[in-house]
């Protein structure tokens, strides 16, 4: 399998970016294309004391990078010979398996969406990245901020994907489904959120979803479902929040662990525990979100992503590859166009 990465996007580019795609390709047998500008490539292998391309790496040349500076709206324009869109014209072309990059969310949903094309009758893609729940498993949340505004029409696709992927990757059998809301009950939200409920039931009344009722934010950490349906607005103030709290978290527990003698020894008696609350808590080690709804498999690594991080969003575009989530969709979009005209 190949995956290609953009070597350019991202705080952390090309250095991170390249050393995580190679320790990538080294533990996942994966082939890797990096696309970029070749001599800055070519300069990050070699301050990791790699002289020229290792196996199965190859370089493609790009002169162009996007910023987080450039505007979604322009970059296609802009900037058609960015490391961003020459990978994912190169996708799009079929010399690839899936693409990863660190870039720009926005630049990354304007390029994924003009180059390598929504699946046919879906109304829009939508980032998915999975979060931490009390369970020891992750929810899917889908969308978290690459679609700010929505129609009920969206939520009801959003929903279905996001279960799609959760089943076909995560191997979750019927996986449950919850619309993020203000509360409980039916009637909760706005229109948007009444109106995208009836249509989530009439789909789990078809038997398409698991739909399980509205979710409040509290409870999607407390493991209430398996996707969260939000519009982008939403789940990605759900998501900041979730990610300061982490952060706000962990501080208190460095310093209470931390205050005097008989806290560390405290701490080096629960150090296990600890790695493991850290690990479950990092978004290393999960790599990247997939921006579900595309005709291939383009996955979305936070923006600070690092070497481990990297690694693991190629993981994770090997897995979604793998995973026949795509083909899933389009078999089933007649259903989804269908459930919403009925309401």
């Amino acid at each position: 399998m190949k995956i290609i990465v953009d070597a350019m996007g991202g705080d952390n580019a090309p250095g991170e970016i390249v050393r995580g795609a190679l320790d990538a390709a080294r533990e996942f047998n994966v082939q890797i294309t990096l696309v970029g500008r070749g001599e800055d490539i070519l300069g990050a292998l070699k301050a990791q004391g790699a002289e020229g391309l290792p196996p199965g790496v190859e370089i493609s040349h790009a002169q162009e990078e996007v910023t987080m500076h450039d505007s979604p709206a322009t970059v296609i324009k802009d900037k058609p010979d960015s490391s961003m869109a020459v990978g994912l014209k190169m996708l799009a072309a079929g010399e690839g398996d899936a693409f990863v990059s660190a870039g720009s969310t926005g630049a990354l949903l304007a390029c994924s969406t003009h180059y390598v094309k929504r699946v046919k009758g879906i109304r829009r893609a939508a980032l998915s990245p999975f979060l931490p729940t009390r369970t020891g498993g992750r929810a899917l949340l889908i969308d978290c901020g690459a679609n700010a505004e929505c129609t009920p029409e969206y939520l009801l696709q959003f929903a279905c994907m996001g279960s799609f992927f959760t089943s076909k990757q995560m191997k979750i059998q019927n996986p449950r489904v919850g619309l993020l809301n203000i509360g409980a009950e039916e009637n909760k939200g706005t229109s948007l959120q009444r109106e995208a409920y009836a249509l989530l039931n009439q789909a789990s009344r078809d038997k398409l979803i698991n739909f399980v009722g509205n979710i409040e934010a509290r409870d999607v950490p407390l493991g209430a479902a398996d996707v969260v349906v939000a519009d982008g607005y939403s789940g990605n103030i759900l998501l900041k929040a979730m990610e300061g709290t982490g952060m706000l978290f962990a501080g208190m527990l460095k310093n209470m662990l931390t205050k005097n003698i008989l806290t560390k020894l405290a701490a080096a008696m629960l150090s296990g525990g600890i790695r493991g609350i850290k690990k479950t808590m990092d978004y290393t080690e999960t790599g990247g979100s997939p921006l579900l709804g595309l005709m291939k498999p383009v996955i979305k690594a936070h923006g600070s992503a690092n070497a481990k991080c990297m690694k693991n969003a190629v993981l994770q575009a090997k897995i979604f590859a793998e995973a026949n989530v795509i083909e899933a969709i389009q078999e089933n979009i007649e259903k989804m166009k269908a459930g919403a005209q009925e309401i």
